[in-house]
């Protein structure tokens, strides 16, 4: 089997990586981070001392970074930048959720040295990413696209071409405006609901089966108590920060405006996750919103 190298092991690169050993790869990890290895050491990757020795004679170079000045740093400007190591044969997958402009950028450099880089941001969560059943929203070639797919298939179960370099970021940013509309709008109506006497759970199975229903709604809901397993039930702990979300929303904002394309909806979500994370809730899961509506004693 090929050899992958894996640069950034957090929350979704870490189970990302161990499902590529898992369906038979050779992955060599890189991290900053000490336990990051060690977590991915434990589930079966070699572990590197750097990003440069994990990719030199890799066929696949996987990386899931925080934002675009950290992808560009990796591959173009940093001290060793991978594109001086890599293989002319190599594909390089950018799983981060990035700016488009720093994925085409990063992509016409590797051009023009014969590295083939498409940009492929995830949706599904650190859930999807543990179960292998991540969407994968990939910009670049058609062939680029067929030789990414078959290590994409080892991580997720919806693997979709979006079109060309940059495209794969496009299309998340607007699936996460949507998400973060289709989930303030969750929290406004089961709240409303509370306050005037109604069980949340009722309410909710109502509006599943319903007009209402939404993804954010029928597998994530945002009040305490309602699903076991979504983390309203777990203090808002793991799943999606408000910190990335609010992320999401600026990439989203960028790409709005230079495009002329009006998002009132997306821009009403970016202030109520702003006002949210001023709260001090940046770090707790993006579904926490909840408590912005929320009586602040606590009470529905």
């Amino acid at each position: 089997m090929a050899i992958v190298a894996f640069i950034g092991l957090g929350n979704m690169g870490g189970p990302m990586a161990a499902n590529l050993v898992k369906a038979g790869y050779t992955v060599r990890a890189f991290d900053l981070s000490e336990a990051a290895l060690e977590a991915a050491q434990s589930q079966g990757c070699e572990v590197a001392s750097s990003a440069r020795e994990a990719s030199a004679e890799a066929d696949f170079i996987i990386s899931m970074l925080p934002a675009g000045k950290h992808v560009k740093a990796l591959y173009v400007d940093g001290d060793v930048p991978l594109f001086d190591v890599v293989q002319q044969s190599a594909l390089i997958i950018d799983c981060s959720t990035i700016d488009a402009d720093t994925a085409r950028n990063v992509a016409d450099i590797g051009e023009k040295r014969g590295i083939s880089f498409v940009d492929a941001p995830v949706s599904g969560g650190v859930g999807g990413a543990q179960a292998g059943t991540l969407t994968f929203i990939v910009g670049g070639s058609d062939a680029q696209f067929a030789k990414a797919k078959p290590v994409l298939d080892a991580m997720g179960k919806n693997i979709f071409h979006a079109g060309d370099h940059g495209a794969g970021q496009v299309a998340k940013a607007c699936n996460n405006m949507l998400l973060s509309v289709l989930m303030a709008g969750t929290c406004e109506a089961i709240n409303m609901g509370v306050k005037n006497g109604l069980d949340p759970a009722v309410l909710s199975e109502i509006m599943k089966q319903s007009s209402g229903g939404n993804w954010a709604l029928n597998v994530y809901n945002p009040y305490p108590g309602v699903m076991e397993n979504a983390p309203a039930s777990k203090g808002y702990q793991g799943g999606f920060q408000v910190d990335l979300m609010i992320k999401d929303l600026g990439l989203a904002m960028d790409v709005s405006q230079q495009s002329a394309a009006p998002v009132p909806m997306g821009s009403a979500a970016r202030a109520l996750f702003t006002l949210h994370k001023a709260d001090g809730n940046g770090k707790l899961d993006f579904s926490s919103l909840m408590q912005f509506y929320q009586d602040k004693k606590g009470e529905g």
